[in-house]
């Protein structure tokens, strides 16, 4: 009889062990690629100089998953940001930021006016219908990031941009659905383009 009764009376063989390691190492390879975040593909993205500044317009296919659908509806604000950055690349150095900006829209709806309100700072719009915010979430037309005294002409930049779900501005219990559920989680990742004037 075994000194301690919780150890099994059979030896575990060596190719059993390596089974059994290789299972837990797809279920763990599935469950990690089952939590990535819903993407937002950056359809289009470019700057232009226009009256002395530098204007970023971008298009993303911006589409809420059902479950924030869900959430919207039933009272819940949700925060987006688009994050862009201008830098220049230097040999052997890193990299210089020339120009950062980003904004943060927190989208709400009112069940008694039955209409969407899409808010940056104190100012904000109300739209009808999803469909239409989803358009204007989608979107960023003509936004200076840059003067044109910060950038020299003829020098090569690279430009970045990126819009993300804050996840941390979610309520407690619905940023724990989002370290679970990817419906939980919206980003895009950094599209990287280049600009020169």
């Amino acid at each position: 009889m075994p000194l301690n009764p919780f150890q099994s009376r059979m030896p575990v063989s060596p190719t059993r062990r390596r089974t059994l390691g290789l299972l837990a190492g797809l279920v763990a390879v599935a469950s990690v690629a089952t939590l990535r975040a819903e993407t937002i593909p950056v359809v289009a993205a470019g700057l232009r100089i226009d009256e002395g500044e530098v204007l970023l317009s971008a298009e993303f296919d911006f589409a809420l998953t059902p479950a924030l659908e869900q959430a919207l509806d039933k009272g819940i604000p949700l925060y987006f940001t688009i994050e862009f950055e201008l830098s220049r690349t230097r040999f052997l150095w890193f990299a210089e930021k020339v120009a950062q900006w980003s904004i943060t829209y927190r989208v709400s709806y009112s069940s008694l006016t039955r209409q969407y309100r899409v808010a940056s700072g104190p100012l904000g719009q109300a739209f009808e219908s999803l469909d239409e915010v989803q358009r204007f979430l989608g979107h960023v037309t003509s936004r200076p990031v840059a003067r044109v005294e910060d950038v020299a002409k003829g020098v090569r930049y690279q430009a970045a941009i990126r819009e993300k779900l804050e996840v941390s501005q979610l309520p407690k219990p619905f940023q724990i659905n989002a370290l679970a559920s990817r419906e939980w989680q919206m980003t895009s990742d950094w599209h990287r383009f280049s600009f020169q004037p």
